[in-house]
C-alpha cells in the first residue's frame, strides 16, 4: 500500500520537474532557440493553433530564428502573433520565411526574466509540496482505518518527505543553472 503511494507521488513530482523545465525553456536567454515560440498561437480558419502546427521553426544562427509557414496566406497572421506575444520579438517576412532577429538583452531585461525563472521555479516547488501534502493524506488515511502501523506510516511520511527535497533540489539546480544562462553577457 505505502510503496503504490510513493511510486505513485515519485511519478507526479518528476512529471511537475519536467513541466517546470519546460516553462523556464521558454524564457528566453540571448542565443535563439526554437521553443521560444512554443507559445505562440496563430489564428487559422478561426481556431488557435500552435505555431509549430502551421509552420517549422528552426535557427539560422545563434541570434536569428527562421519560421517557415506552409500556408502563404498565414505569413500575416503568423508576423502578427509573434509581434502581439510578450516576447518583444519584430519578425521580417522575406517571401515565404519570416525571419525573426533576437535583440541582445539588456542588464534590467535580464534582470526581470530571472525573476520570471524564480517564479516559475517556486510554482514546481508548489506542486511538489502538493502532491506530498496528498501523499501523506493517503497514508494518515490508512494509518486511521488500521491497514498500517503507525511505525509503517511514520517510514513512509519519512520516504515522501526525502522524495520531495529531492525533487526540490533538482528544480533548484534547474533554476539556478538557467539564471547562470541569463546572467551571462
Amino acid at each position: 500500500m505505502i510503496n503504490e503511494i510513493k511510486q505513485d507521488a515519485e511519478s507526479r513530482m518528476a512529471k511537475s520537474v519536467e513541466a517546470t523545465r519546460s516553462q523556464m525553456a521558454k524564457v528566453r536567454t540571448g542565443r535563439a532557440h526554437p521553443s521560444l515560440l512554443d507559445g505562440i498561437t496563430v489564428s487559422y480558419y478561426g481556431a488557435d493553433t500552435p505555431l509549430k502546427q502551421v509552420g517549422n521553426v528552426t535557427t539560422e544562427d545563434s541570434r536569428t530564428l527562421a519560421v517557415t509557414v506552409f500556408d502563404k496566406s498565414l505569413i500575416q497572421a503568423v508576423e502578427k502573433a509573434i509581434m502581439s506575444s510578450d516576447l518583444g520579438l519584430n519578425p521580417n517576412s522575406a517571401g515565404t520565411v519570416i525571419r525573426i532577429p533576437l535583440p541582445p538583452l539588456t542588464e534590467e531585461r535580464r534582470k526581470q526574466l530571472v525573476k520570471v525563472v524564480r517564479g516559475e521555479a517556486e510554482q514546481g516547488r508548489v506542486a511538489i509540496r502538493n502532491i506530498r501534502r496528498d501523499a501523506n493524506g493517503d497514508i494518515k488515511a490508512l494509518e486511521k482505518e488500521k491497514e498500517i502501523s503507525e511505525d509503517d506510516a511514520r517510514r513512509g511520511e519519512d520516504d515522501i518527505q526525502k522524495l520531495t527535497d529531492k525533487f526540490v533540489k533538482e528544480i533548484d539546480a534547474i533554476t539556478a543553472d538557467k539564471e547562470k544562462e541569463l546572467m551571462e553577457v
